[in-house]
């Protein structure tokens, strides 16, 4: 159901002469000399450290004499700067730009994911299932994270798991939180088909059974999804969205998914301060 990336990284180191050992009394280290690469961006960065310290913005001069730089290598690096857009000038005064702050959104956004993939990792342990966490966003089924362990792995997503919500517990579970408008709306873009021989077989059938779950009822589903596995979700709103906590199981381990769905329940509300961190990522 989620796939992570990994990329590795493989580099040949060159000889180098040995460097003699320092010690705290030899002071921080020199610049490294102005002509080189190196040396431009780390003054580079000490100026972008510099303004991002001046919510009001400050002029260069105040900015090359608290960088320790001299003025005409601080103009030529903020113009510099204010030309990629990391910097942006405004009567005088330099501020931080938008690559600048896209630069902060991401490492901000990354450490929001961190978070709550750790969140979920900790609950697939405490129940010992896999947890999924998925939210209903622009008309669009969105598994957000998936947590699971080498002796309880996820459900693989074997066919598109956006275009199935018909099929599966994390589906059916956001759909039963829409209004009749939006359901419609989604299956017509979606329309019911067989996934199993376990497959709800049509969306009349389909909305009879969401009418009957309400909103705030948990679902499960068996081997609709997928031959041999169980799911189970329950319904959460997380900001305005629509959203779902949910576990699977394989099928001979049926008789644990009700159990695996009341202690999802009943941990998920530890859970809302973190879950409450996607809604901008």
């Amino acid at each position: 159901m989620a796939t992570a990336d990994t990329a590795s990284a493989h580099s040949h180191a060159l000889p180098v002469q040995p460097r003699p050992a320092s010690s705290p009394a030899d002071g921080p280290p020199a610049d490294p000399p102005s002509g080189t690469l190196i040396g431009s961006v780390q003054r580079a960065m000490r100026l972008l450290e510099c303004v991002a310290g001046h919510r009001y913005g400050a002029p260069a001069k105040q900015l090359a004499r608290e960088t320790g730089l001299a003025l005409p290598t601080a103009y030529h690096l903020l113009r510099t700067l204010v030309h990629e857009g990391y910097l942006r000038r405004d009567k005088g005064l330099f501020f931080l730009g938008e690559a600048a702050e896209r630069l902060s959104g991401s490492a901000a956004q990354q450490k929001r994911r961190t978070a709550l993939t750790d969140a979920l990792a900790g609950l697939s342990e405490v129940i010992g299932v896999p947890v999924y966490y998925a939210r209903y966003r622009a008309g669009e089924i969105d598994v957000v994270c998936v947590a699971d362990t080498p002796s309880a792995p996820a459900v693989e997503e074997w066919t598109d798991f956006r275009g199935t919500a018909h099929a599966h517990a994390v589906g059916q579970c956001l759909l039963a939180q829409l209004d009749e408008d939006a359901r419609l709306d989604h299956l017509g873009r979606h329309p019911v088909r067989p996934i199993t021989r376990y497959t709800v077989r049509d969306a009349h059938t389909l909305l009879k059974r969401l009418e009957r779950l309400g909103c705030d009822e948990p679902v499960t589903e068996h081997q609709e999804y997928a031959l041999g596995t169980v799911c189970g979700a329950i319904p959460l709103t997380v900001g305005d969205m629509a959203a779902t906590l949910a576990v699977s199981l394989p099928v001979h381990q049926a008789d644990r998914l009700l159990p695996a769905v009341r202690q999802l329940r009943s941990e998920a509300g530890r859970l809302m301060g973190t879950l409450s961190l996607s809604i901008s990522m």
